[in-house]
């Protein structure tokens, strides 16, 4: 990943974000350039996972520069060609819905749409409790548009909540490397045995 510019934005899946830092912290590692992006919610929203500003200090401590979290700072990433990739991570039920809607009302759809703009790949890494009910539908949505691609995911706990979906976030690297060539990494399901 050396030297690839990595859009990364991290959306309200509070519980997943201490899943999300070691692989910003490998991808950093291997001279990756992140360009880190957070959600309004993800930003200024303290939750029994941590505070907002200890996971903003975590993420700009790794990437080395404040995460951006207006409309207005992510949306010259792709006309001014900032980023090779956007890798959304956690990707919520919500964001997702908006993606497939079409809906660019915060920093993390706007990225998408600024990447999507000049034909750029969007990696998402789903975390949401209602992928197989009422996310499941965007999840399709998005399988048949061009330029998005998905981290491989399953059922996180399918004895407790049925429905939950979440991305193995140990194919986060795998899957933006063959993104950039416009490839999904599969398989794009997996089963996790609990």
């Amino acid at each position: 990943m050396k030297d690839i510019r990595i859009a990364v934005a991290m959306c309200g899946s509070f519980c997943t974000f201490s899943q999300v830092v070691p692989v910003l912290e490998q991808l950093q590692q291997q001279g990756a350039k992140l360009i880190p992006i957070m959600s309004k919610n993800a930003a200024t929203m303290d939750t029994k996972f941590g505070t907002a500003e200890h996971w903003k200090q975590t993420v700009e401590d790794i990437a080395q520069t404040s995460p951006l979290t207006t409309i207005q700072q992510v949306e010259p990433l792709g006309p001014k060609n900032m980023a090779d990739i956007l890798l959304i991570a956690p990707c919520t039920g919500n964001t997702l819905a908006k993606l497939a809607m079409g809906v660019t009302d915060g920093p993390v759809t706007m990225a998408a749409k600024s990447m999507l703009r000049g034909g750029k790949p969007v990696v998402i890494a789903l975390s949401t409790n209602d992928g197989l009910s009422g996310s499941a539908k965007n999840i399709g949505e998005l399988l048949n548009r061009k330029h998005y691609y998905f981290v491989p995911f399953g059922q996180d706990d399918y004895k407790s909540k049925p429905t939950s979906l979440q991305a193995d976030f140990e194919k986060v690297q795998q899957t933006l490397q063959l993104a950039l060539e416009g490839e999904q990494l599969q398989p794009m399901l997996y089963t996790r045995s609990l």
